[in-house]
């Protein structure tokens, strides 16, 4: 069965679309928001790397099976919109981990001791490139880390909405060519 176009779609099963695309990613973002904060983070210094590898590991298989979908559905639109409601805060709080982590395990590595408030406060900060200068990095690793984080929101928002923008253009033209 050929899938229809959206604008051509019953205005009722054009909410119900846009419905799934907005709560699917809330619900989920929620989700993070809450083990983020629920879930122990007091790990070893080794522990907690690998830890951090992993999730930074899922952050970008998230991201490639998101443009995957958007390429292959018969809605991309939506689909993008979806991929970034769940893109931008699996990335978001993926960095807060690390930042907090970082402050567990060393110290010294911020000015003063990161809650995890504060370690979400300073990546969205960060994220926002408003830098207040309240939480600073103070050793290297830690300097060099939230350098590494700033090159990837730049990549997010650059690099990232554009292959997001591409794979819509894919999926539609996959889509006109079947049919």
């Amino acid at each position: 069965m050929q899938a229809e176009r959206f604008d051509t779609l019953p205005k009722a099963e054009r909410r119900k679309l846009i419905r799934r695309a907005v709560l699917r990613p809330m619900v989920t973002a929620v989700g993070l928001v809450v083990a983020y904060f629920a879930l122990p983070m007091q790990l070893e210094s080794g522990a907690a790397w690998l830890g951090l590898l992993l999730g930074g590991s899922a952050v970008a298989a998230l991201c490639v099976w998101q443009i995957w979908r958007i390429v292959q559905v018969p809605n991309p639109g939506l689909q993008a919109v979806e991929a970034l409601a769940l893109t931008v805060p699996a990335y978001l709080l993926s960095s807060a981990v690390l930042f907090y982590l970082m402050s567990v395990v060393t110290p010294g590595a911020f000015n003063e001791p990161l809650s995890r408030i504060d370690s979400l406060y300073f990546t969205l900060a960060c994220f926002a490139t408003v830098g207040f200068g309240d939480i600073a990095a103070h050793s290297e690793t830690a300097r060099a880390v939230v350098s590494a984080v700033m090159v990837g929101n730049l990549l997010l928002l650059a690099v990232g909405v554009r292959v997001i923008a591409a794979a819509v253009r894919l999926g539609r033209s996959r889509r006109e060519l079947r049919g």
